[in-house]
């Protein structure tokens, strides 16, 4: 019998640095014995700035390398959305090929980054041989990515205007093997994960997100699709190619004929992504019309163009994490943005961990954290505000130094409690 007054609820740290985390978040988790009750998500452990320094660099055009590291593995879709954003405001339309090209890459980037996922999730719950396999199939398609653009990571295909590589017609082989091979192995893939006995138990009727969660925390991407939100940029505001292609959102029930919005919903959703991402790439290769790759090859001409510009422009792309956003302002005779704002999915995508956390157990804040794919690199932003004059404030290095040592004791210090 329990004495009156007794607490049987424990607030449990998770982070901001814990080997279940592959970036910095902290989870305050309320536990009533293994069953998590309530949840805080604490940002703001990743600082870097980008947007400040993309408002201070010579021009627009140096900028597409800065968007291109907002994160590592979605580093085709913020610039895609940059780079759109300026040609709106800026008035430039690139040639009908390079869009092709663009579409191309990025679903490119969308089958490696699902597969990564899909190799991290299943080491999350544990099964490590999952885990290597899925990432030796992920080799195929970095593989190809380096053949096309020239590097693993980072691609430096896009530019204002266009791209800045062509994907020639003696490229296409190499790039319809891997796409067969992909197809050869996808009913593996499917088998391994959604037959699996183990992610079965682990991932069903876990972390579940009803669909009027999903719309009403705004989720997006495979997160918001998962629980029957039909929603997906590339078939909602077509951009690009996509457009000539007819997107279809991919929803769990496609599959299954059932929706329930859990773990293992967001793995049918990615696996059935993969599949459709490779249909799109060998489409694109079927209708790739010919043409430039660029609306003007003399990068003089493109600065001179964004320095007399005026206006604003919104670039919105399909990320594989879900719809990414950036915002961008021209005023003439700057030769600077004037404004750069993004919006990442995972910013809106946080807001529903609570509600997929309570009421799951203690051992599987793991896997349920991760089925949203987060990346704390593309969310956490600083804006530092003088509370008395509601100005912003610039700090010397010394300066920031020293608050960086003065929070990380307080943290310290709250965790040791």
């Amino acid at each position: 019998m329990k004495d009156e007054g007794m607490t049987t609820t424990y607030t449990i740290p998770v982070g901001p640095i814990h080997p279940a985390l592959k970036e910095p978040i902290r989870l305050d988790l309320k536990v009533d014995g293994e069953e998590i009750v309530d949840v805080d998500v604490i940002v703001g452990q990743v600082h870097r700035g980008i947007e400040w320094l993309g408002m201070n660099r010579n021009n627009p055009i140096q900028n597409i390398y800065l968007a291109e590291r907002v994160c590592g593995i979605c580093n085709i879709c913020h610039p895609f959305a940059y780079i759109m954003a300026v040609e709106q405001a800026a008035g430039i339309t690139p040639p009908e090929r390079a869009e092709y090209i663009r579409v191309i890459i990025a679903e490119m980037e969308r089958i490696h980054s699902h597969l990564l996922w899909a190799g991290i999730a299943a080491h999350e719950i544990g099964f490590d041989s999952v885990f290597y396999l899925v990432w030796r199939v992920r080799e195929e398609i970095m593989d190809l990515i380096e053949y096309v653009t020239g590097n693993r990571v980072t691609k430096a295909m896009f530019q204002i205007g266009g791209v800045r590589r062509d994907i020639t017609e003696e490229q296409f082989p190499r790039i319809r093997k891997t796409l067969a091979y992909y197809k050869s192995i996808f009913n593996q893939l499917k088998t391994v994960f959604l037959d699996d006995r183990t992610i079965r138990m682990r991932t069903k009727n876990v972390g579940i997100l009803k669909v009027e969660d999903a719309l009403k925390l705004l989720t997006v991407g495979p997160t918001a699709r998962a629980s029957g939100v039909n929603k997906d940029i590339r078939q909602d505001q077509p951009y690009a190619a996509y457009a000539d292609l007819d997107i279809k959102a991919i929803t769990p029930d496609m599959l299954t004929g059932t929706v329930v919005g859990d773990v293992y919903d967001r793995i049918i959703v990615r696996l059935l992504e993969v599949k459709q991402s490779i249909e799109i790439i060998e489409c694109c290769l079927e209708e790739m019309p010919p043409g430039a790759i660029l609306a003007e090859p003399k990068m003089a001409k493109v600065l001179n163009t964004l320095k007399t510009a005026e206006g604003e422009g919104v670039g919105r792309a399909e990320a594989p994490r879900g719809e990414v956003i950036h915002y961008v302002r021209l005023e003439a005779g700057r030769e600077t943005l004037a404004t750069w704002k993004i919006r990442a999915p995972t910013y809106v995508n946080l807001m529903a961990v609570p509600t997929i956390l309570k009421g799951a157990q203690l051992a599987d804040v793991p896997i349920v954290f991760a089925s949203i794919d987060p990346c704390m690199s593309c969310t956490n932003r600083a804006v530092v505000v003088n509370r008395k004059t509601s100005k912003r404030a610039s700090f010397t290095n010394e300066e920031l130094h020293h608050l960086c040592v003065e929070k990380t004791r307080r943290l310290s210090n709250e965790l040791a409690r």
